[in-house]
């Protein structure tokens, strides 16, 4: 069955398997704590141990040789390779043992997820990234509660950094809480340099906001961020990868014209957050011009291999290029 993460303060116990997807790791971790709401042990797992030895695992269950009294697993990563064990031990008589898989995002059409949302005995928990007000009411009342005195742009800033994610809201407040500590005062500037500004953005992020040709937020991105000359060979195939993807979504928007249902049928489905900024990169390009990049990409991948200690320019060049909203492609 499927619960709102804010729900499960009025989960029923008797529910033993968990299934908790989702990016919001701070969030994640909350919900399984308050699940194992007591201090007994919890072994925890990968995926890929549990998968390699299926036998093994489902045996040592089944013989509870595991424990001697109830025990909790967590299983982390999880994917639809572990559906067939969570089905063979759904039939089994397991009431003592309590199963959590964590895992990040999983599509509507997993099998895991499917069964765990059909299933009325079993919970699957969606975890969904904080919304900035969450976040600033979080900051703020560690702020006041440590009596910590900073203003509310550095408070934005903070937010933003954190990228809807409370764990990295919670690093960071943690930080400034240990440098104030001995007086020191909490300025821009050294905040910058406090909560490692620098490290937070991610390809994708960079990508998608390359293909929406938001060139100020690209260059925001590119200029906060150290790529490695190793870095670029990704980014230029993530750049190819989510290029087709939306080659596909203008040719389906030629046709039909609608955009909101371009957006609905897409398949795979696109993740609710993502929604907008697919809009915005279906409306900047057409199946023409996206091909054009794509071509282009190719390109710059066989330049960059060529020159891989200039990498770092050449795709920064390419990226800026293909962020402005002038470049003819």
């Amino acid at each position: 069955m499927i619960l709102k993460s804010y729900e499960i303060n009025d989960l029923n116990l008797k529910n033993n398997f968990f299934l908790v997807y989702g990016k919001n790791e701070g969030l994640k971790k909350e919900i399984i704590k308050k699940i194992f709401d007591n201090n007994k042990e919890v072994l925890q797992y990968e995926e890929k141990e549990i998968v390699e030895n299926s036998s093994n695992f489902i045996e040592s269950i089944l013989t509870n040789s595991l424990f001697e009294d109830d025990k909790k697993i967590i299983i982390k990563r999880v994917t639809d390779k572990i559906f067939k064990i969570i089905e063979e031990l759904s039939t089994r008589n397991v009431d003592r043992l309590s199963l959590i898989l964590d895992t990040d995002i999983l599509e509507k059409r997993s099998k895991l997820r499917s069964f765990f949302e059909k299933n009325k005995k079993y919970v699957c928990i969606a975890i969904y990234p904080d919304t900035p007000q969450t976040l600033q009411k979080l900051a703020i009342k560690f702020f006041k509660d440590k009596n910590i005195s900073i203003s509310q742009s550095n408070i934005n800033l903070i937010i933003n950094k954190s990228n809807g994610d409370r764990e990295k809201l919670l690093k960071d407040v943690q930080k400034i809480e240990f440098y104030t500590k001995n007086g020191k005062k909490i300025t821009n500037e050294n905040l910058i340099k406090l909560i490692n500004l620098t490290e937070d953005y991610n390809v994708s992020e960079l990508i998608d906001n390359c293909l929406a040709k938001n060139e100020k937020k690209t260059l925001t991105i590119l200029n906060e961020n150290n790529f490695s000359n190793e870095d670029c060979i990704l980014i230029t195939r993530i750049f190819l990868n989510k290029s087709k993807k939306i080659l596909k979504l203008c040719q389906e928007f030629e046709k039909n014209n609608n955009i909101d249902l371009t957006i609905s049928s897409a398949k795979p489905a696109i993740f609710w957050k993502d929604k907008e900024i697919t809009k915005q990169q279906i409306y900047m390009w057409k199946p023409e011009t996206i091909k054009n990049l794509i071509y282009k990409i190719n390109e710059i991948e066989l330049i960059i291999k060529k020159n891989l200690n200039n990498s770092v320019n050449l795709i920064t060049d390419f990226l800026l290029e293909q962020s402005s909203k002038d470049t003819n492609n």
